[in-house]
């Protein structure tokens, strides 16, 4: 398996946990510590060449996200954190369990509180605290209401998720060559327990 594209400056060498999985297309800069169990996607920007960036244990930073902070700064994501497809974090801090959708942006000293989801595209304005399991969306980013027990299931499900997809790309993720044609009776990823979140929803309501 390739290696993640990481570099040092001024002497600072990125840490990443032996059993977080790191894809070899992301780039590590500088202060960067990635902790055990998490998952850094294709294409994902840590550049820790002004502020330290942090990923707590079981934490996932999806395809194409960007995380930076100011000199002086942590850029926090904690235990259990989980950032969608193209999310931007700016000096800011994710609290434990929480999720940030595709496409938000959160700003500087902004703290998500534990438990808490960004929707997908918000923008958190710069120091705006959330409180626990709130439900947070628009532009700007306001208060919703909070989170009922079901979505706080569905979360964690989510993150749980992607928990076994480091493990999975551990474990047989390589780099190869693309087949020139589809072979007869091509098999699918099996993955059982990993339904979108609109059929959950539906599933929960007993709706047909």
């Amino acid at each position: 398996m390739s290696s993640p594209r990481v570099y040092a400056i001024d002497g600072l060498v990125p840490v990443i946990d032996p059993s977080a999985y790191v894809h070899p297309s992301a780039v590590l800069i500088g202060d960067v510590i990635v902790g055990p169990g998490c998952y850094v996607g294709p294409c994902a920007s840590l550049r820790g060449d002004f502020g330290r960036l942090i990923l707590g244990r079981g934490a996932n930073v999806q395809d194409t996200c960007v995380m930076h902070g100011f000199p002086g700064t942590d850029t926090v994501i904690e235990e259990d954190g989980h950032i969608g497809h193209g999310a931007v974090l700016h000096g800011c801090r994710i609290g434990r369990n929480a999720l940030v959708g595709m496409n938000a942006v959160i700003m500087d000293n902004a703290v998500l509180g534990e438990s808490s989801i960004v929707a997908a595209c918000a923008f958190v304005k710069a120091g705006l605290e959330i409180p626990p399991r709130s439900l947070v969306a628009g532009v700007p980013a306001k208060i919703i209401r909070t989170l009922s027990e079901q979505e706080m299931a569905w979360k964690i499900e989510g993150t749980l998720t992607y928990q076994n997809l480091t493990r999975r790309s551990l474990a047989t993720l390589v780099e190869t060559t693309a087949l020139a044609a589809v072979e007869p009776d091509r098999k699918r990823l099996e993955l059982p327990g990993v339904l979108p979140l609109i059929e959950l929803r539906r599933q929960s309501s007993g709706s047909a």
